[in-house]
């Protein structure tokens, strides 16, 4: 039989409806095999790129991670609508023309959205941080640092004596009474992590801070592997 060790309980649920723009904070959500249910399910398009990396980003446009996006029915976001209010507090439907093209207008190109379905995952399905490594991440920068820079979906804190998490790679972790992930890899970081979720302002010492104190790896990347409801509050074990 496998081990099962408490390392902590979840301290807080992150999704993102529209890739690169601010994420909700949850109560519960669904794990299922796409990632938290509801997220990256949506993104802007660069129309003209057909690169393998088409999106826009905050990387091209700073101002994308000051759109708050929110689902109509946030219990079902699969069939729910999506609306949009943008910095200046003006609301748009994600399908708006207008919006389209005021977000080209802020990337210097023309965009347009697209539902994802899978996730538009820039490598896996979820994201997971501890406290711990977030606040060695502060301690090390010399100030405190928003959490919401790593755009995490699960964030854990950390139980007394648990292993650190650069030793949970290659394990499972049970999340509540049903669902867990695979820890796959730890997460590499781009300039994203620059841009104040706040503000938009981009501050390379937080990018120096993640290559000379962590080697440009903070967080890690996961997979599914049974599905359920998670919650903050729910243990979270090492297998």
């Amino acid at each position: 039989m496998n081990e099962s060790r408490p390392v902590g309980t979840i301290a807080e649920i992150w999704r993102y409806p529209v890739k690169s723009m601010r994420g909700e904070s949850l109560g519960q959500a669904q794990l299922r095999w796409t990632g938290i249910a509801g997220d990256r399910q949506f993104a802007f398009v660069r129309s003209a790129n057909q690169a393998r990396f088409p999106w826009l980003t905050g990387r091209e446009y700073s101002e994308m991670v000051l759109y708050r996006a929110r689902y109509a029915n946030p219990a079902d976001p699969r069939n729910s609508g999506v609306g949009i209010t943008a910095p200046d507090g003006q609301d748009f439907d994600i399908w708006d023309s207008a919006l389209a093209r005021r977000l080209g207008e802020g990337a210097a190109e023309p965009v347009h959205a697209m539902q994802l379905g899978r996730g538009g995952f820039d490598q896996h399905p979820v994201s997971v941080i501890t406290t711990t490594t977030l606040r060695r991440h502060s301690e090390c920068a010399g100030h405190e640092i928003d959490p919401r820079r790593f755009r995490i979906n699960i964030v854990i804190a950390e139980a007394p004596g648990a292993p650190p998490d650069a030793a949970w790679t290659g394990r499972a972790l049970t999340l509540g009474d049903s669902a867990a992930i695979r820890v796959d890899e730890p997460a590499s970081r781009c300039v994203m992590v620059t841009i104040d979720p706040d503000t938009a302002r981009r501050d390379p010492k937080v990018m120096r801070t993640v290559a000379q104190n962590f080697d440009n790896q903070v967080g890690l990347y996961c997979a599914p592997i049974a599905l359920g409801e998670i919650a903050v509050g729910d243990r979270a074990c090492l297998v």
